[in-house]
């Protein structure tokens, strides 16, 4: 991948844009992308899943006023948005995102699939994506992935259609082979290499190392509950309830954090950083203030000594549960929510 293309320290994700959970006007949209360009954000995550394709055209409509050498953009591919003759009048909540149900995603994992998909970002955008990642094949067909897809999307790669190629899952087996077994150039590693679960470390981010593949991390908080400095019981662990191993993994985290000064969100958005591997967080916010405090943390100051005692706690095998997936789209990205 050109080194241009290469995603920044921080990127935004854009599932808000697609109204995730909850609906988003235009206006207000428009002003979470203005506070992201403000505060230095120059990487944008978005995908067709988001919304029936509109955080890509609410994402594109604005970085259409800005100069295209000045920002990064990746989309992804796998579902393809297409109507839906069901319709009924009703909302994609089943999906989480509040948008009407007028169209319908149909897994394509084949050459011609992928190939359109891109095609019909690159409508919504307005302008052609630096990167794409095929998104969460493992709930389709990974070998199809790696046989149909990958190829096609490198191909278009070759021929300058994009400048990098990867997948985007929560995964680490998919996440693995695909590094080994395709040419790709960056991957998205989805809330599994984060403080409560590492297990990227023993296999995907090694096979980055070894391939030389850049990784972005998404989900950094895991939906949510790294985001407040003082977690409850009852918190999200991205698609369901918080498992009984992994709250005493987080009471350890907390401990380390509290004998250093460490902010939990501050620890949590820097901590993917340490591998050399990772290049990006990407990180999602609803509301402005929740964007630029996003920002703040990632440049707050964090000793040295924290993170020798968390890799101590880490050796001592206090906080080594780690999960499996959850079901679910693995790419939505954290909503960082207040702390009020």
């Amino acid at each position: 991948m050109d080194a241009d293309a290469s995603p920044g320290r921080i990127g935004y994700g854009a599932a808000n844009l697609g109204n995730l959970y909850r609906e988003l006007s235009d206006e207000d949209a428009w002003e979470l992308l203005e506070t992201a360009w403000d505060e230095g954000i120059r990487y944008f995550d978005t995908a067709p899943h988001y919304g029936l394709g509109l955080s890509e055209r609410r994402l594109g409509a604005f970085l259409q006023t800005k100069p295209r050498s000045e920002f990064i953009v990746s989309t992804k591919a796998g579902r393809l948005i297409r109507p839906d003759p069901r319709y009924d009048g009703g909302l994609d909540t089943d999906n989480g995102f509040h948008v009407r149900a007028s169209h319908r995603r149909i897994w394509d994992l084949s050459r011609t699939g992928v190939l359109t998909s891109l095609d019909d970002s690159c409508v919504r955008l307005g302008f052609d994506p630096d990167i794409v990642f095929v998104h969460d094949p493992e709930h389709h067909s990974l070998e199809q992935a790696i046989s149909d897809a990958f190829p096609a999307l490198e191909h278009a790669r070759d021929d300058g259609a994009v400048r990098g190629v990867g997948i985007g899952s929560m995964d680490n087996t998919s996440l693995e082979r695909s590094v080994r077994e395709a040419r790709l150039d960056v991957i998205m590693i989805a809330g599994r290499y984060t403080l409560l679960d590492d297990g990227a470390r023993h296999g995907v981010l090694p096979a980055c190392r070894e391939r030389g593949t850049k990784a972005v991390a998404a989900s950094v908080f895991n939906s949510g509950l790294l985001a407040a400095d003082d977690p409850s019981r009852d918190a999200r662990f991205e698609y369901g309830a918080l498992p009984e191993g992994l709250w005493g993994r987080l009471q350890a985290i907390l401990g380390v954090c509290r004998n250093h000064g460490v902010r939990l969100p501050a620890a949590a958005l820097q901590f993917p950083l340490r591998d050399p591997a990772i290049v990006s967080v990407v990180v999602a916010a609803s509301r402005p203030a929740q964007l630029r405090e996003n920002v703040a943390l990632l440049s707050a100051e964090i000793p040295v000594e924290f993170w020798v005692e968390l890799d101590a706690e880490r050796r001592t095998g206090l906080t080594a549960e780690r999960p499996g997936p959850r079901p679910g789209s693995g790419c939505d990205e954290d909503l960082l929510p207040s702390k009020h």
